[in-house]
């Protein structure tokens, strides 16, 4: 089929009243640095190119989909973020943004910590050689067989989840005659989102102990009450994909303050305080995410004013960044397999990859850009909704967009900004076989979590 064969579908003028979307870029050609890693960029011929490599070659040589992680960004973001902070304050990598054995490496090397919520993240942490005491765990529900594995390990700290939990870790600690380092996770009545923050009661959800009714605080008792426990600070965490800091402000000032109630009743200053994680990134052009400095010096004044309010020693700092460090690094890369355009609608472009890879725009109606990258076009934009090859109609990777109105079958198209939460979520739904994640550095490309096959599906079905 050519490449004008297809009937086009409706063009960006005929739509734009819908008001679902953003009206396409002056020039779809021109990729928008903010959602893209930092090494992409177009070659001569105007196909996309990462790490000095083309979309063509990767694609004949890894297939598709697959994501391609750009390794010098992972590392950029990883220092830049180290640097914000500095030598006073910790920066814990969330493992479940994405986790495996080389990106372990990568943190290792570049000096952060690592967060883990389960005993498969500790097991590939401690096998990629992060050192035990880098690493924090998380987790509502931690079995007792994943808490003696962390105690036998030597984690550096474990978040208490709840009063089970308390004793649970204690009496592991207790058997394996060690005092573990803990910190207990409150809930602030904080919840925050990309621009706004709700300062009301949100006590109900399955994370942490309540500081209303003076929950936080009779944890706080029984966890210096035991010796097998040393309790280090008081975690908190308030959402996800945040842009302002305003709900961070709130949620320090009320952790602070219990701070202050613990010095108060037990002669004790805790001395960290974990802010959690949550920052957002950008997704769309319509995103403004805030850099790691701008990020660290507001939370050390928050915590620092708040603490010298209470008169308190500022205690040290922790962060917890994945999707801010991967989310940006990567990008899903997919062939365009059929078009279908409805009139006075969309045009609905099918690619090989779909729910399986990518579940967050179903499951959270989550946003993403999309453009063409195998080639550049001149002509007009359509609007576009990018679909999967599932059998379920919410199989949905792009909602709404714009491509070239001469986009075909065969054509490569990418989203950017999959690096976090896509490969840790991905499926084998319809038995789809999970992308490989592919590294690309300096003109090279290795994958470092291979595609799966069919084979690996019949393993597991023991029938």
């Amino acid at each position: 089929m050519s490449r004008s064969a297809h009937p086009a579908g409706p063009r960006h003028a005929d739509v734009l009243t819908e008001g679902h979307y953003s009206a396409p870029a002056a020039d779809l050609n021109v990729l928008d640095e903010k959602v893209w890693s930092r090494t992409v960029t177009r070659d001569a011929d105007g196909a996309l190119t990462v790490g000095g490599i083309g979309v063509a070659r990767l694609a004949e040589e890894f297939g598709t989909p697959a994501y391609f992680l750009d390794e010098s960004d992972f590392r950029a973001r990883c220092r830049a973020w180290s640097e914000a902070f500095g030598p006073d304050a910790d920066v814990f990598y969330a493992g479940k943004a994405f986790l495996s054995r080389a990106v372990v490496r990568w943190l290792r090397e570049e000096g952060l910590h690592l967060d883990v919520c389960s005993g498969g993240e500790l097991t590939t942490a401690l096998d990629a050689g992060m050192p035990a005491e880098r690493i924090a765990f998380h987790g509502n529900n931690k079995t007792v067989a994943e808490i003696e594995r962390a105690v036998e390990a030597g984690v550096g700290r474990i978040v208490l989840d709840s009063f089970q939990e308390i004793v649970r870790v204690a009496h592991i600690a207790r058997s394996h005659g060690v005092r573990q380092r803990v910190q207990i996770r409150v809930t602030v009545g904080v919840e925050a989102h990309t621009h706004e923050f709700i300062a009301t009661a949100h006590e109900d959800q399955k994370f942490g102990i309540a500081l209303a009714d003076g929950q936080a605080a009779e944890a706080v008792r029984r966890a210096l009450a035991l010796d097998s426990l040393e309790l280090i600070g008081i975690h908190s965490h308030i959402g996800s994909q945040i842009f302002d800091m305003a709900g961070f402000e709130v949620s320090a000032r009320r952790v602070v303050q219990l701070l202050a109630e613990v010095r108060d009743e037990h002669g004790v200053e805790l001395p960290e305080i974990d802010l959690g994680g949550g920052l957002g990134i950008a997704y769309t052009s319509d995103d403004d995410p805030r850099e790691p400095h701008e990020i660290a010096k507001a939370l050390s004044d928050i915590v620092t004013r708040e603490c010298e309010s209470a008169g308190l020693r500022t205690p040290r700092i922790s962060v917890e960044p994945g999707r801010a460090i991967v989310g940006p690094t990567a990008f899903t890369l997919y062939e365009v397999g059929t078009i279908k355009p409805l009139e006075g609608l969309r045009t609905y472009v099918s690619v090989d990859g779909g729910m399986s890879d990518n579940i967050r725009t179903a499951l959270y109606d989550a946003e993403y850009s999309v453009a063409l990258v195998s080639r550049t076009s001149d002509a007009e934009p359509m609007l576009v909704r990018v679909v999967g090859k599932h059998c379920e109609s919410g199989d949905i990777v792009v909602k709404d967009a714009f491509l070239p109105a001469d986009l075909a079958p065969g054509d490569l198209i990418a989203v950017p900004a999959t690096g976090a939460y896509c490969r840790s979520m991905a499926s084998n739904y319809n038995h789809a076989l999970r992308p490989p994640v592919v590294a690309v550095r300096d003109g090279e490309a290795r994958v470092i979590v291979r595609r799966e096959t069919e084979e690996d599906l019949l393993r597991l079905d023991v029938g």
